[in-house]
């Protein structure tokens, strides 16, 4: 037995207590982990490199493993593995080694994005092909958390009372001023236009998003109401009457949160009410995996409550109201992955195996770290004023005569 194989799997023998893991290891020899009388997931590692790995840096070696066909799963289900590994280790929070220690530790320096950093990191993720996006999201191409009302409802419906509770939050009126930073492909810019008569002007850094964008805007006859310009919301100007954020925050990256919501307050006018919506941390800061880090999201992190209301603070802004989303997304990001696997053949045509397995391992781990509790969405309703909105939810309900239309000054109390 080599020292590293010591190492794992004494390991595992400690942390593997639920559910079953059989791992062949490369010299031919086959292990069992945790219970006996269960149907084990079997994997199979094809080199000693990868159990080096799987000791020294298991967050970044796991997932290169499987992108490599270096680790292999019975069945292929990468998502059975995941479970067992979030249920025995990561939701336990168990050490993870002195990789993970030091990535924290230097998470400022991974999350410096200035301007053509941010441009280079937005074009990694996003700018694959939009073909690849029509594959497994819905029709909208909403690539954010989708808001499942009700039970069993369709991704589509989802995503629709998604966009729909934004715009009430946001409170709308005809011909008001709004900005968005992270124009995805147009869906909600073009929905706000639609809906409201408002004036939307919406920037993104990713020339593929744009290019669907401005399109779609042109055959809905919406080229001047629904305006999208490739821009750094750093070098945006002017004054909105309302300003939304949907799925950019996590690109920001902590050096940039002050400036951030500087930008936001500047931006934003006296009266105005702010959205940003995001994913977030409820169990304090922390630090991007490393294989997140280096494959999907370079340059991005997912913040923590915490790390967020200094700034807000310190722009002048007011936190007018909170909700936290929490297993909205893992119901988004499940019907994803069917989706993305129930297309894999027409997915193969234009991307090799390695890619597919990157992207079902990216989409797997995603909705596990919300199913165990690790990331939640936060949307935060923000303004200059205690009086921009009103004083209850009540506005909220669809049929409330508020909606849209409220007065402020005719709401104090007596």
């Amino acid at each position: 037995m080599t020292i590293w194989k010591s190492f794992l799997h004494n390991k595992l023998s400690r942390a593997v207590t639920d559910g079953a893991l059989e791992i062949t290891y490369p010299d031919r020899t086959t292990e069992r982990y945790g219970d006996d009388d269960v149907d084990p997931v079997r994997v199979r590692l094809k080199h000693d490199k990868w159990v080096r790995g799987l000791v020294l840096d298991p967050q970044l070696a796991l997932g290169e493993a499987y992108m490599e066909a270096g680790l292999q799963i019975d069945g292929d289900e990468i998502f059975a593995l995941l479970d067992l590994i979030w249920e025995n280790i990561l939701s336990r929070r168990r050490g993870v080694g002195v990789a993970a220690f030091m990535r924290r530790a230097l998470r400022r320096l991974a999350q410096f994005n200035p301007a053509e950093r941010a441009r280079k990191n937005v074009a990694h993720h996003y700018d694959v092909g939009n073909d690849l996006y029509r594959l497994f999201l819905d029709s909208d191409l909403q690539y954010s958390c989708a808001y499942f009302e009700h039970p069993n409802i369709s991704l589509e419906d989802a995503q629709r009372a998604k966009k729909d509770l934004i715009a009430k939050k946001l409170l709308i009126k005809p011909h008001h001023s709004v900005l968005e930073i992270g124009s995805g492909w147009g869906g909600l810019g073009i929905s706000l236009a639609e809906r409201s008569g408002a004036e939307v002007n919406s920037v993104t850094l990713s020339k593929e998003q744009l290019r669907v964008a401005r399109m779609r805007a042109s055959a809905r006859g919406l080229s001047e109401q629904a305006q999208f310009k490739l821009q750094d919301y750093r070098a945006t100007r002017g004054s909105y009457d309302r300003i939304v954020s949907v799925g950019m925050f996590e690109h920001v990256g902590v050096p940039h949160f002050q400036t951030y919501f500087d930008q936001v307050a500047t931006l934003l006018n006296e009266d105005g009410v702010a959205l940003i919506h995001t994913i977030g941390r409820p169990h304090g800061p922390g630090a991007t995996d490393a294989w997140t880090a280096k494959h999907i999201f370079p340059g991005g992190y997912i913040p923590a409550l915490s790390e967020i209301m200094p700034a807000i603070e310190r722009a002048g802004l007011i936190l007018t109201d909170l909700e936290v989303w929490r297993l909205h997304y893992a119901e988004t990001l499940r019907e994803w992955r069917r989706r993305f696997k129930e297309n894999a053949g027409k997915i193969s045509k234009k991307y090799d195996a390695r890619f597919i397995r990157m992207w079902d391992y990216y989409l797997a781990i995603s909705e596990l770290s919300f199913r165990y509790g690790v990331h939640v969405v936060f949307q935060l309703q923000l303004a200059k004023r205690q009086d921009a909105v009103p004083l209850t939810r009540a506005y909220l309900a669809a049929d409330h005569p508020e909606y849209g239309s409220h007065d402020h000054k005719a709401r104090k109390y007596a």
